[in-house]
């Protein structure tokens, strides 16, 4: 199985936290049911009319044997000419008419109880959606390196099923079976104490079997969600990389690999089915050993007078209505194992707390001068290995109208930088402040109003050019949307589209080049307002001479914001005011263009490989 990675380019699974969650599911089970149930009662009304359906329901329920045993009482004395025969009649009409209504009552009431308990369960789905998807957003970047998002998206569709489910096969189909053997047993009881005890006796067995069966049912769950997650995760990485995997002919091997997984998933599943079948089939069989010593003991008491044959058809009777609860009953264990399972890996995302977030005495960011530093500031990855630092010692300081060149190796720190601007993650020495403000004590909601990043994969959004240009205003005018397109050298390129603005793009804007993608990134970047823009080298695909193009159209916008650029072509940033070249995550050299080069160090050696570079591509 694969991770995501990380932004400083480590692979790391969350087996730790994956480990301690099931542990707490261990131990905790009846707390995530009892979760999910007060969820349910927060739909009052809907919750108070299904519980009185599946109450009235059951209880017209139980009148249907005992109206079956009045009929055949009726029916034996027309048969002994033991009474009066149109009065039999009569009554034995009334007893058929009394069985009809029940029987239609008890429909009915089913049908109302069917309805709210899907209404709730789905009310239920629909919440916790929003409330799942509303933490994803809210969690940091820190918490997403460790995870894969398709085991995010496993949970956030099979989980919620199963646990929108609960109301339905759980909290519902527990007062229905105890009214049907609780309210069967007062009767049953009433007519004869020793049939009640023969025709219950399989009650007890059954209980002893559902807790046997809940916790191996719960196990086999558990590791069903979890290799569903890992089926997501191959198919999300597969599609996303489908490019890549055509260009490699590496069909067959992806099929493999996806289909070895599926057959994992299919022999959980055969066990859990297997599991599921066994004890049901146990507790039916016990229920029917049941039913066959009450006939044999009701026989011999008929025969002995001490009950009439309707009692003992009551007898039957109540027990063929509980042949469906009793298969019910294997049904809620599976319920139980489900919901406690999916409820469970749920609730261990939904009661994080994200690492990065506003301080209780957050405050507004107050944009003065504009002024961006960065004072001493060291930096390591919540997933590095020891006291390994990203960053060490960096000091800089951009304003309006200064461009800051960030320059360096691969794995040297420069995005990180642009991480840390945007409070993406948090330093762990030293401090990042604009206008003297640390950026730690102020909303995020307006540092990242005031800091807008141009990311180096830019993301494009399956809609149109419009809204993906808009993105972060969607109410941004017409004229505005052109504007940053034309100083990202894009708005002649969308004007030749067929449907202009309005064409759709393709999912993460496969239908664009690279270069026309990162334009489109850096359009979306300057429409908004903000006193720090920071380009993280975004604009690795774009041609020289349009990027030179850009660089031109960008210096009115320059003049009011403080800019960083980070890239690794020197191309990009030789205009800048000052430029810090970084190696280890340390600033190794620092200075304007001229400067370095006449230091004849790093920077130097850096220019003078691409520049020859160039002129051989040049000469080819």
């Amino acid at each position: 199985m694969k991770s995501k990675k990380t932004s400083h380019g480590k692979s790391q699974l969350d087996i730790n936290s994956e480990s301690t969650y099931r542990i707490a599911v261990s131990k905790l089970d009846t707390n995530v049911l009892w979760r999910i149930t007060k969820m349910a009662f927060r739909h009052r009304l809907r919750m108070a009319i299904g519980i009185v359906s599946t109450i009235l329901a059951a209880t017209f329920q139980l009148f249907v044997p005992q109206f079956l045993g009045r009929a055949v009482d009726q029916a034996h004395g027309l048969l002994t000419l033991t009474s009066d025969r149109a009065t039999t009649e009569d009554a034995l009409m009334t007893t058929a008419l009394l069985l009809i209504s029940a029987s239609l009552l008890r429909g009915l009431f089913t049908m109302c109880q069917n309805y709210q308990g899907e209404a709730v369960g789905h009310l239920i789905g629909y919440n916790l959606r929003l409330s799942y998807y509303r933490q994803l957003q809210r969690l940091s970047f820190s918490w997403h390196d460790k995870v894969h998002s398709g085991d995010l998206m496993a949970r956030g569709i099979l989980d919620i099923e199963g646990v929108r489910m609960w109301v339905t096969t759980g909290v519902l189909r527990f007062f229905l079976l105890t009214i049907l053997i609780g309210g069967g047993a007062i009767i049953l009881f009433r007519i004869d104490i020793e049939l009640g005890v023969v025709a219950l006796a399989f009650v007890p067995i059954v209980g002893f079997r559902v807790s046997v069966a809940r916790l191996k049912l719960r196990d086999t769950w558990m590791r069903l969600q979890d290799q569903m997650a890992k089926l997501t995760q191959i198919m999300e990485e597969n599609l996303s990389g489908i490019r890549v995997v055509r260009a490699f002919a590496a069909q067959d091997h992806e099929l493999n690999r996806f289909d070895k997984s599926s057959r994992i998933a299919l022999a959980v599943t055969h066990e859990r089915i297997g599991l599921f079948v066994r004890y049901t089939t146990q507790m039916t069989f016990v229920y029917f050993l049941s039913m066959g010593l009450v006939l044999w003991v009701g026989g011999h008491k008929v025969i002995d007078g001490e009950i009439t044959l309707g009692e003992l058809t009551q007898f039957l009777a109540f027990m063929s209505i509980l042949q469906m609860p009793v298969r019910q009953i294997g049904w809620m264990i599976n319920s139980i194992a489900r919901a406690s399972t999916c409820g469970g890996r749920l609730f261990n995302i939904l009661d994080l707390e994200p690492s990065i977030a506003d301080k209780p005495d957050a405050t507004p960011l107050r944009i003065t001068d504009g002024v961006l530093k960065f004072e001493n500031v060291d930096f390591r990855y919540p997933a590095g290995d020891g006291d390994q630092r990203t960053l060490s010692g960096i000091s800089l300081e951009a304003r309006p109208g200064k461009t800051i060149g960030i320059v360096g190796p691969p794995g040297s720190g420069k995005s990180t930088i642009a991480q840390l601007i945007g409070r993406y993650y948090d330093v762990t020495g030293g401090s990042v402040t604009i206008d003297g403000q640390d950026i730690r004590n102020v909303s995020l909601e307006s540092l990242r109003a005031n800091v807008r990043i141009v990311q180096q994969e830019p993301f494009l959004f399956t809609s149109s050019v419009n809204h993906n240009v808009a993105y972060g205003d969607p109410w941004a005018g017409r004229s505005d949307i052109e504007q940053s397109a034309a100083t990202a050298q894009l708005h002649n390129y969308i004007s030749n589209l067929p449907s202009g603005y309005a064409t759709l793009v393709g999912e993460r804007g496969v239908s664009l080049s690279g270069g026309q993608r990162q334009r489109m990134s850096i359009a979306r970047g300057v429409l908004l307002d903000g006193a720090v823009l920071v380009f993280d080298d975004s604009t690795a695909s774009i041609d020289a001479a349009t990027e030179q193009r850009i660089k031109s159209a960008l210096k009115d916008i320059v003049k009011e914001r403080a800019v960083i650029i980070i890239a690794h072509r020197l191309s990009s940033l030789m205009h800048a005011d000052e430029i810090l070249f970084l190696e280890e995550g340390r600033i190794v050299e620092r200075g304007d263009h001229d400067q370095l080069l006449a230091r004849s160090g790093r920077y130097a050696e850096l220019y003078s490989l691409q520049t020859r570079l160039s002129d051989t591509d040049g000469e080819n």
